[in-house]
């Protein structure tokens, strides 16, 4: 088996990879020249993305090479500040430190946080080894914090994730979501330019901001910030009141949904549309369109999910495409496949255990990590582990973040940078970045055609810093979960090919179970070896491939794969290692969709008791009266042209409003007495700040926005490290969140703004 990697490929040769910037990761061409980005393009390669992308990555070497990169581990000292030790030290010290926290208070007191940033998985899948090795049960990450709900919704009606497809919908509905900047799909700007363009294609948007996408938009619903539930409830209401329910694809494939149409029947669509400020011909011009085309594709994001009643936001719009029949055909909306995982299982029915919050796909609610620690319970956390994530940056309530973790026995942070996470740990240890090792991203998948991507190293790793799947596997050997031994047979086998492998790690795992618990370390250690250099973590995509095949055999020969059983599996494998710029690994006719609907009937559940009660709830809920303390929303976290996520830490990468400016209407700065480029304060009941305004027209009266991305510190000429722009976190609450997911109110914080 052969794989191009750093290696053998010289200097300014063109080479692919992909965009760590947000979850579609476009393929990308690149140049790259002593440790730099030279030249960056889109891979028209690329199965996927086909040569698009954004302005955003064209930075990259922002992330590559920047002030706050780690080159060694970092210990604690008594007085606070950190001193350089060795790799052995480290590992040896932390392994000790874990072990005794282990031996004391139970594994389960050790909770893990992160699990890969964008583009960055492979670690995070790793670290099950090690949380296996030490018994823990307890996790949380940044999808905690943002779709969660949206994943229970999905669990409960489809028993999987549908994905729509917008290149050929009649109708596309966006809710709370903004894809020329968020993207969420592929090809995202190239789409909607198409929709708009064509007479016989609609779009509908759906967000408290006149959003790019909604300047598209041939229906605009400019909601009230928080009231997108009574939006969409009308418009569902509107269906029935105008019988444009599918009542044959819902007699064919669904549950019983009398309860449902009974509460929608009874849903006041005058009242709903004048508590969201939005003129109901226009509600009914959306729900008439919807009702009447012939594919409809619907996507929400976080507008809805960071907002009240988040959950139930999500379940509405999952309703628009389900009771309209739209879905299992091209231009709806469709059920695919993924290589590996990147949430837990769907019927997870534990709770934290303190505070009792629900755990949804295996993820305790962001919101809530600080609540279990900052307690004297016994079952409280005593030390976490935080991998690849930011948490007192992007975590509701920055300064309660600092708290609970300053409370902790112990934690220890693996990360590329210096974050502000890092800087209350007690070790810190470095991992290479994402350019230097292979990698690859779980989120994309696709229908009809599923395409994964292997990022092969583009950079020799950073002196003094190691790969995640390496640092895990080290504290594993360190903790003893394994030996040389151990593995012995393992590794003979992986010397003579795939096949051979493949035979003796069924009779491994037969005859040492033990090895089952840490089976991403044993296949790094052993098949990981023989992948070339720099490959070794791709050798936890085998079993991923094996199981894909195993379980989507048809799908992954229609992808041009051939075999059956474990061959099958191999030749997927080496289809994805010998293709960086990405590979098609199944390929399904729509028919399927239906066949992968996973809930206990196999027929798609439209009934879901706790929301439709909290729907029918909604008419009791009248519009929060004016707050002369705090009469402003705002949402924290807006994504601009000139923001992304916070892997990029050197503020010179954004060349328009470095600062980040707080965007307000022209009334509201009126009357604030504020012009372009003043300054005001931003107060609310948890924190204040300083900012620029923009005044700009696609804002309501008293709604206001911050990016997303900025706020972070970084070290100026001197080494003084200094923040830029405004740090979200420091004004959100971590209390205002989803009554069931526990999902933040990042979209809708009460504020006050005072000119300076």
């Amino acid at each position: 088996m052969t794989a191009t990697t750093k290696a053998n490929t010289a200097a300014g040769e063109w080479q692919s990879t992909a965009c760590i910037l947000c979850s579609i990761n476009c393929g990308l061409h690149v140049q790259v020249e002593d440790g730099h980005f030279v030249k960056i393009k889109g891979d028209k390669t690329n199965p996927r993305s086909k040569g698009y992308t954004c302005e955003k990555p064209a930075r990259l070497d922002h992330y590559q090479n920047h002030g706050d990169r780690l080159t060694s581990p970092l210990r604690r000292r008594p007085d606070g500040s950190f001193e350089e030790i060795d790799w052995d030290t480290a590992i040896a010290e932390v392994a000790a430190r874990l072990s005794e926290l282990r031996d004391q208070y139970g594994g389960e007191k050790i909770m893990y946080y992160g699990g890969g940033g964008q583009g960055n998985h492979l670690g995070g899948a790793y670290s099950s080894a090690l949380r296996r090795t030490l018994g823990m049960r307890y996790q949380s990450n940044a999808l905690a914090q943002e779709k969660t709900g949206e994943f229970w919704v999905e669990r409960l009606m489809f028993g999987g994730r549908p994905e729509p497809d917008f290149e050929q919908a009649q109708v596309s509905v966006f809710v709370g979501k903004n894809p020329w900047q968020s993207h969420g799909f592929e090809r995202a700007r190239v789409v909607l330019k198409e929709i708009a363009r064509d007479p016989d294609r609609k779009m509908i948007v759906m967000d408290p901001r006149r959003t790019e996408t909604a300047e598209l938009a041939d229906v605009f619903l400019q909601v009230r910030p928080g009231t997108d539930a009574f939006v969409l409830a009308a418009i569902l209401a509107i269906l029935v009141e105008n019988d444009r329910i599918d009542r044959d694809f819902l007699s064919r494939y669904a549950g019983d949904a009398g309860a449902l149409f009974d509460t929608l029947a009874a849903v006041p669509i005058t009242d709903y549309c004048e508590r969201a400020g939005v003129p109901e011909a226009l509600v009914r011009q959306a729900a008439e369109l919807i009702g009447t085309a012939d594919t409809v594709a619907v996507i929400e994001d976080l507008g809805i999910e960071q907002a009240p009643h988040s959950t139930l936001n999500s379940y509405l719009e999952k309703l628009l495409y389900v009771v309209t029949g739209n879905f299992g055909r091209p231009g709806t909306m469709n059920l695919g496949t993924h290589i590996g995982k990147i949430i837990g299982g769907g019927k997870d029915n534990r709770t934290s255990p303190v505070g009792g919050h629900k755990i949804i796909t295996g993820l305790i609610p962001c919101n809530a990590v600080a609540e279990e620690i900052l307690t004297d319970h016994p079952e409280r956390f005593r030390a976490m582990i935080v991998e690849s994530a930011n948490p007192v940056h992007s975590v509701a309530d920055s300064p309660r973040m600092r708290e609970a973790l300053d409370a902790l026995d112990f934690m220890v942070v693996i990360d590329v940078a210096m974050t502000e996470t890092a800087q209350q740990a007690d070790y810190v240890l470095p991992g290479s970045s994402q350019y230097e090792k292979v990698e690859a991203t779980f989120f994309p998948g696709g229908f009809p055609d599923n395409v994964f991507q292997l990022r092969h190293p583009l950079f020799e790793p950073a002196p003094g810093t190691l790969p995640e799947p390496e640092i895990h596997s080290r504290l594993c050997r360190a903790l003893g979960a394994y030996t040389d031994d151990d593995l012995a047979r393992l590794r003979a086998a992986a010397e003579q090919g795939l096949d051979e492998f493949g035979a003796a790690f069924l009779e491994e795992m037969g005859s040492q179970p033990g090895l089952g618990k840490i089976l991403p370390v044993v296949l790094y250690e052993t098949l990981g070896r023989t992948l070339g250099e720099g490959l070794a973590p791709a050798a936890l995509i085998w079993g991923a491939a094996q199981t894909l095949a195993g379980s989507h055999a048809d799908s992954v020969r229609r992808a041009g794969f051939e075999g059956g059983g474990p061959a099958l599996g191999n030749a997927l494998f080496k289809g994805i290692l010998e293709s960086p710029n990405g590979v098609v690994i199944t390929s399904d006719p729509h028919q399927t969709s239906f066949d992968r609907v996973a809930t206990d009937d196999r027929r798609i559940n439209v009934l879901i008791p706790e929301l439709v009660e909290e729907l029918a709830e909604l008419e009791g809920e009248r519009p929060t009266p004016r707050d002369d303390a705090f009469p402003f929303v705002l949402a924290a976290g807006e994504r601009r042209t000139n923001t992304a996520n916070t892997i990029y830490r050197d503020p010179s990468w954004r060349r328009k409003d470095p600062a980040g400016s707080l965007r307000m209407s022209p009334g509201d700065a009126a009357r604030l007495g504020v012009a372009d480029g003043g300054r005001v304060r931003v107060t609310t009941k948890r924190g204040a700040a300083e900012a620029a305004v923009e005044i700009t027209d696609t804002l309501r009266d008293g709604h206001v926005t911050l990016p997303n991305g900025l706020g972070l510190a970084y070290p100026d000429e001197s080494g003084e490290r200094v923040v830029h722009g405004t740090p979200p976190n420091e004004l959100t609450s971590s209390e205002d969140r989803d009554w069931l997911a526990g999902t933040p109110w990042h979209k809708h914080v009460r504020a006050q703004v005072e000119a300076i």
